[in-house]
């Protein structure tokens, strides 16, 4: 089901859009990350890295911005990455920087947001400063709205499109609103004219369904989203239900979208061999390089050739982020960019 507005003044720009930076934070409580703590800085290090190095055309990589809390944090941080990004004391709880920082639009404008810790589950001191520190210490002219919205929960086409999730952006434990009142608000604040929602996300996902683990914009009118891999991949269900439900919608400008499916990880264990939500689609696109979350699957590679054709000019790099995923998400999740 979609939904037209009037056309807005501003909409955030699309990912592939040039940035003036990326930003995103550095692993700093080992209570947060117990036994991949260190696993998870590594594997930080290595997408900042791919991020800001220039592309295999010369383009120049992104000016990452690395949120770091407190003076242990900042030495490992220096070590690992701070000949290649501008490093930030801050003070703030976990690293989803998609979900706890300000969603930018253009011309230097900023949105932020309540943040309730994924619906109470886990509620650390200082997540809900970090998008107004970031507003503020870039100077953006910032509009501030007390609806409890995660970057995450929202996927945007540049063009007023955007797709979510009924399971998140329609649970009690975020806003009690109804359908339509959700997208009044996303009409109202961010400038989105069409909302394409999709039932459900991953099983086992603690965000409720986040659609950046789901399905993602490549383009305007061009969706991805996952096919399911082996016999016993724990999505496979609501992977064809994904795409069934994205084949049937139009966005913006009225364009029936193209859906193009990569494998998905399949069946990925956590370490007490629990069910995990590993995705192949909680990318993040830089200026010059995608950088795309890997978990040691056999369908990683089938999954990358996919996406290289759908990204021209940029290099798409497979980086492992089960440490990371240990915590809730991957390389999306753990970044926000800023348009040029």
């Amino acid at each position: 089901m979609s939904t037209d507005a009037p056309p807005a003044l501003q909409s955030p720009p699309a990912e592939w859009a040039p940035h003036a930076a990326i930003w995103t934070a550095w692993p700093a409580d080992p209570d947060v990350w117990f036994g991949p703590f260190e696993g998870a800085q590594r594997e930080v290090a290595g997408m900042v890295r791919a991020l800001a190095a220039p592309g295999l055309d010369g383009r120049p990589g992104d000016v990452v911005k690395l949120l770091v809390n407190g003076p242990l944090a900042l030495l490992s941080a220096e070590k690992a990455v701070g000949d290649v990004c501008e490093i930030i004391p801050a003070q703030y709880g976990d690293t989803w920087l998609r979900d706890t920082g300000p969603i930018f639009l253009a011309n230097d404008r900023a949105c932020t947001f309540g943040f309730n810790g994924w619906g109470s589950k886990f509620v650390y001191e200082h997540d809900d400063e970090v998008s107004g520190f970031i507003a503020r210490l870039v100077g953006a002219k910032t509009a501030s709205f007390d609806r409890v919205m995660e970057g995450g929960a929202l996927d945007w086409d540049g063009e007023g499109t955007v797709l979510t999730t009924r399971e998140c952006l329609l649970n009690p434990n975020r806003n009690p609103w109804t359908e339509a009142e959700a997208e009044a608000f996303l009409k109202e604040s961010l400038g989105l004219r069409r909302v394409i929602w999709i039932d459900r996300g991953l099983a086992n996902d603690h965000t409720d369904g986040h659609v950046d683990n789901i399905a993602r914009f490549v383009a305007p009118g061009v969706v991805v989203c996952q096919s399911p891999s082996g016999a016993d991949d724990p999505n496979a269900e609501a992977l064809d239900a994904i795409a069934a439900q994205l084949s049937a919608a139009r966005d913006a400008r009225g364009r029936m979208l193209q859906v193009i499916r990569i494998p998905s990880p399949g069946k990925v264990l956590g370490e007490e061999g629990e069910v995990v939500p590993a995705s192949h689609m909680n990318f993040i696109i830089g200026n010059a390089a995608v950088i795309v979350p890997t978990y040691g699957a056999p369908y990683t590679n089938a999954a990358l050739e996919v996406l290289k054709p759908l990204f021209p000019g940029r290099a798409v790099i497979g980086l492992p982020a089960r440490h990371i995923l240990s915590g809730g998400g991957a390389f999306h999740c753990i970044t926000q960019q800023q348009p040029a």
